[in-house]
């Protein structure tokens, strides 16, 4: 059995306030992307977990590996021993504001749950998800979402044009933690979306008079942040060049999956990219 874990893009991120506990509130619009891990899982006594794949170096088949922290909680709230041999193909940088640690999360809590027959519904899986990272709720359901709160507080998405992504990475792992110490302080109001866009420009337009709240901190920590965001901002039919997440990975959005091909020929070697169109859970 197999489940893909699509990369997460924050379309725009604004820092909205900060709790007493000291977390971050946030407003973001989160897409799904051209480019995802794959976890895999059979039957088994015991849980394990291989690792594969040209990012594999970057993590441990620890007990601390989310996905076997998310095996392990689903197991403890079904009140099952938790058998499985699992392996996770990493195609997704590591620590690059694309959501890949939570994605692989929700992806192990989505697959083992039909492996081992519980059919939880959405909302607990979710449920399960949020005491592992606030980004896992969003990567469970892996649909366009309006996050806010610390991430947790999932709202509909503006219905979506078709449209293409870029995304690219200066092979720079940046630590989310870090990125917030970086931020100036202030904070940035929610946004006011429309209920759709007619077209991808439309939403170019929208989104550019938004922003990420983190991108200045994370160039500041980061510098081929920006030579990433200049790159992209000069390939033809690039409607927005912004960065995702903490970084470091940018995306550029076009006005369809094959123009985002087309153009990242036009750039530099030695960064990783992947393009394409939106990922469709439904």
């Amino acid at each position: 059995m197999r489940e893909p874990a699509p990369a997460k893009v924050n379309l725009y991120l604004h820092v909205t306030g900060r709790r007493d506990d000291g977390y971050h509130l946030l407003d973001s619009l989160a897409v799904f992307g051209p480019a995802a891990d794959l976890l895999a899982a059979a039957p088994a006594a015991a849980l394990t977990l291989a690792l594969e794949g040209p990012f594999a170096a970057g993590l441990a088949a620890e007990p601390d590996n989310l996905v076997l922290r998310a095996a392990r909680a689903l197991a403890a709230e079904a009140g099952l021993p938790g058998g499985a041999a699992l392996r996770l193909a990493k195609h997704l940088p590591v620590a690059s504001g694309i959501g890949g640690g939570s994605a692989d999360a929700a992806a192990a809590l989505r697959l083992l749950d039909r492996l081992w027959g519980l059919g939880l519904p959405e909302a607990r899986l979710a449920a399960i998800g949020a005491r592992l990272g606030a980004d896992v709720p969003v990567c469970l359901a892996s649909r366009p979402r309006r996050m806010q709160g610390v991430g947790e507080v999932l709202r509909p998405a503006p219905a979506l044009p078709d449209c293409g992504l870029l995304l690219v990475n200066p092979g720079v792992a940046l630590a989310t933690p870090a990125v917030f110490r970086a931020r100036p302080p202030g904070f940035t109001p929610a946004a006011a979306l429309p209920a759709a866009w007619a077209d991808a420009a439309a939403m170019a337009g929208d989104l550019g008079r938004l922003r990420n709240d983190l991108e200045a901190p994370a160039i500041a920590l980061c510098p081929p942040v920006a030579e990433v965001l200049a790159a992209l901002g000069r390939l033809p039919g690039c409607l927005l060049a912004r960065m995702s997440g903490s970084g470091a990975t940018c995306f550029g959005l076009f006005a369809s999956p094959g123009a985002a091909e087309a153009a990242a020929a036009g750039l530099p070697g030695g960064w990783w990219r992947a393009a394409g169109g939106l990922f469709r859970a439904d």
